[in-house]
């Protein structure tokens, strides 16, 4: 590949993730789903623009190990200890019982069960890549859902390593027995050493690479330091991708550790993105075509069998079923290990390349099929919750009220709004469309009920004509902006009250209906404020006249901005 080639492919990879990327944000299917369809429009099978698919992906590989690293550099010691009971419980059940009906099922077909084990594990395994992607874009990386999923996922990347290591010995039998023990046993001097060197060298060498000052080098040791470390795991056996994360693992307590995740950042979202993009371009189609019926029974198959053990398994280690539902469809897929792992054994002489491609294949849509299939979930969920609850739960909002305060939103600032109200014993309705907050703040006595504050049908049932006032406490700007317009639209005379994000969200919602605002940032700095104050020996009574006074100044000129606004409007 020459170098006029090279930038080509790379300007064609740039324009359709430009393209992609928006567009399939603004359907809210998001990123990963838009790199895999701008990959099939560049590849084989689409307009044929990129067609060296194998030399990109062996360079895209390296999105993956970067996302390792940075996963790794994220998880303290104390944080894994906490989650081992996840790791060697849950996540060795499902790489154990997902491997073996799968293995079963593979030499059911008349496959040799040598090759049956590598394709049953190998199937088993999921896509970290995709699965924490996809978590990242949710911002659920440290929910319930989130810490089980990785938890599943890291246990499925340390099982790559037996089964880098079993593959030679199923190929040449019992003769390679000593090359599998002197295999174990170089990976355990690389880890010790690796650990050895990162307790006791990486700062000393970080400390100096840092003082002289100049961030291009400390940048290039960061790359270095992930690469070299994954190199060296390679080179003994184990993947790249594991490497890296141990590399990320002994940064983790490192005073280093937030600048070279900073410095990282940009080389993973690049790479993984090109990742994905090489997964579309992998996709054959004419095998799709002349062994459909074969390559999606096989899909189906596997999707199913995966789901319904992760959601088994998820369900008994204690989830609830939508989240035991939501790390099911978010790790049914096989994942980009298998790649591995199958390429391994055709060079081994376990598999023809026939299989290989049909494999690949599989791999490929269900992958491709994850966002989709994580979407679609969580669209289910949304409607099961709205329509499963009887006329005697949480949807009989009292039509008698009056003169009441109607509290739209009840996260953490509207409950602390309503347990003020419940100790000066003022009237109110709450109402949130998070069903199961909902649930919660009920079993806790709070007079709240499920429904979207935005719908004015919702507002009028809740007695919008006859209440005192309306709060605006919802977390999402957007969703305040669209009540207090349409609150104001049909509601001409009630007081409507609102939380802002911050100076301009006030001047904005003030613009759009609101009679008052308060910023969250202002009264945040006002509080910190007024600790200085206290700390420099201020009364109380002059600490109270400066803050009223920066609150008055505040609040007057956001107010005097919006008349001036509505002023040139007219």
């Amino acid at each position: 590949m020459n170098a006029a080639h090279v930038i080509f492919d790379i300007l064609a990879l740039l324009t359709a993730a430009v393209i992609a990327i928006p567009f399939f944000h603004r359907l809210g299917l998001g990123s990963v789903l838009g790199y895999l369809a701008a990959g099939v429009a560049l590849g084989p099978w689409g307009f044929s623009i990129i067609v060296d698919v194998a030399e990109i992906r062996h360079f895209a590989e390296f999105g993956v190990v970067f996302l390792l690293f940075l996963i790794g550099i994220e998880m303290k010691p104390g944080r894994l200890w906490i989650m081992r009971h996840w790791v060697f419980g849950l996540g060795l059940a499902q790489v154990t019982v997902t491997g073996a009906i799968l293995t079963t099922l593979t030499f059911l077909l008349d496959i040799p069960l040598t090759t049956a084990i590598i394709i049953g594990f190998g199937l088993a395994l999921s896509s970290t890549a995709f699965g924490l992607q996809i978590l990242s874009e949710k911002g659920e990386l440290a929910s319930v859902t989130g810490r089980m999923a990785f938890s599943i996922l890291l246990l499925q990347d340390l099982a790559v390593i037996p089964l880098l290591t079993l593959i030679p010995l199923l190929a040449e039998g019992i003769t390679s027995t000593e090359e599998m023990t002197s295999s174990i046993t170089k990976a355990v001097l690389a880890v010790s050493s690796v650990i050895l060197f990162g307790r006791y060298l990486l700062n000393p060498i970080l400390d100096r690479i840092a003082a002289c000052r100049n961030s291009e080098v400390f940048i290039a040791a960061a790359v270095l330091l992930v690469l070299g470390v994954a190199r060296l795991m390679e080179f003994v056996g184990i993947s790249m991708a594991l490497g890296a994360f141990l590399a990320g693992f002994m940064l983790a307590e490192s005073h280093y550790r937030h600048q070279i995740e900073a410095d990282i950042q940009p080389f993973r979202g690049i790479l993984l993105g090109l990742f994905f993009m090489t997964v579309g371009m992998s996709i054959n189609f004419r095998l799709l075509i002349d062994q459909a019926r074969l390559v999606f029974s096989m899909f189906a198959l596997l999707i199913i069998i995966k789901f319904s053990i992760l959601w088994l398994l998820s369900y008994i280690s204690g989830l609830n079923k939508r989240n035991a539902i939501r790390v099911s469809a978010l790790l049914s897929q096989a994942g980009e290990f298998g790649f591995v792992l199958f390429g391994y054994a055709t060079l081994s002489g376990l598999m023809d390349k026939s299989l290989f491609e049909l494999l690949t294949l599989v791999v490929s849509m269900t992958m491709a099929a994850t966002p989709l299939l994580v979407h679609g979930v969580e669209f289910w969920i949304k409607r099961y919750e709205r329509a499963k609850d009887d006329p005697n739960a949480i949807f009989e909002i009292p039509l008698e009220n009056s003169n009441h305060i109607i509290l739209a939103g009840f996260g953490r600032v509207g409950q602390r709004i309503a347990a003020l109200m419940n100790a000066a014993r003022i009237p109110y309705i709450a109402l949130d469309y998070d069903h199961q907050q909902v649930l919660d703040a009920r079993n806790k006595g709070y007079p709240v009920y499920y429904g979207d504050a935005r719908n004015m049908e919702v507002l009028k049932t809740a007695g919008g004509e006859r209440a005192r006032m309306l709060l605006v406490t919802l977390d999402n700007p957007e969703h305040a902006d669209q009540l207090v317009t349409r609150a104001r639209h049909h509601f001409p005379l009630l007081p409507i009250h609102a939380r802002a994000k911050d100076r301009d969200h006030c001047q904005s919602l003030l613009a759009m209906g609101a009679n008052s605002t308060v910023s969250e940032t202002l009264e945040a700095s006002l509080r910190l404020g007024d600790l200085i104050l206290r700390d420099h020996g201020f009364s109380q009574q002059r600490r109270t006249r400066l803050l009223n006074d920066s609150r008055q100044t505040y609040y007057s000129w956001i107010k005097k901005i919006t008349r001036n606004e509505n002023l040139d409007n007219q």
